[in-house]
């Protein structure tokens, strides 16, 4: 009998063993190079729907404070840093919240920003922008949050089909990508000026009339300008998707979406 319970008791010790240097491991390799991500609302379409799952590359900024699970890291400023480029989509940690947030970095320190009857304009120059059509999506609950997209061709019915106007923009450095555009009557299409201090990051969404990003006050339940300590890393690839409620919804995945660079 004694034999047994030492027998037990050795197995029960390399079990909690196993799973202590499993989850040192896991918190090691969360901490300094890749994060998972998975996308809740769809402020960056068609770029990034809701229901990709991404892992964000940790190294390519350096590290701060929040690069630690719960910002616990225990250093201010960053260290190995290097600077994110205009176009990268990047994910930070909201200086108010405290949630992680997903954008697109347009602006750099030192450069004006504002909206113009919805194109971008970057120290007084408009991006080129060109139309690429349509947008498509079933209008139904998507995600686990049961979100409605938002429809330039609203009202749409249940199953109906939500339409936005899509165009391809080029920033100032060669980057393209996707945006989409409800009206260029909303409430952020023409903004101020913003000039973005040293030090900070001016991001938008790509969903331009469906995304609170820098063009909304933090106190506004906004992002303001995005302090560098506050980057988290780089999204750089799709490693899934699944348009459904669950993840086990099999019929309800994305296999074209699998392994998909960001752009």
């Amino acid at each position: 009998m004694a034999k047994t319970d030492e027998k037990a008791g050795g197995g029960l010790w390399e079990t909690v063993k196993t799973i202590f240097w499993a989850l040192l491991i896991a918190g090691v390799f969360r901490t300094l190079f890749f994060q998972p991500f998975w996308i809740p609302s769809g402020s960056m379409k068609d770029t990034l729907l809701i229901g990709d799952f991404l892992f964000v590359n940790k190294m390519a900024y350096g590290y701060s404070r929040y690069s630690c699970p719960f910002g616990i890291c225990p250093f201010s400023g960053r260290i190995l840093s290097s600077e994110p480029e205009r176009g990268d989509v990047v994910v930070f940690r909201h200086p108010v919240s405290n949630s992680d947030y997903i954008k697109r970095l347009v602006g750099l320190p030192g450069d004006t920003v504002q909206m113009r009857e919805g194109v971008l304009y970057i120290n007084g120059a408009p991006v080129e922008v060109e139309p690429a059509g349509i947008f498509k999506e079933p209008y139904q609950k998507q995600g686990p949050m049961g979100y409605y997209p938002e429809c330039e061709n609203a009202p749409v019915g249940i199953g109906g089909t939500c339409m936005k106007g899509r165009s391809v923009e080029t920033l100032p450095n060669g980057v393209s990508h996707d945006i989409l555009n409800i009206t260029d009557r909303g409430a952020r299409d023409t903004t101020p000026v913003y000039t973005v201090p040293e030090g900070e990051y001016f991001v938008l969404g790509d969903n331009r009339d469906n995304s609170r990003d820098s063009r909304y006050a933090q106190a506004n339940g906004g992002v303001g300008f995005v302090p560098a300590e506050n980057l988290i890393g780089r999204a750089d690839r799709i490693m899934f998707s699944s348009a459904g409620r669950s993840l086990f919804f099999i019929w309800t995945w994305r296999p074209d979406r699998f392994f998909k660079a960001i752009e």
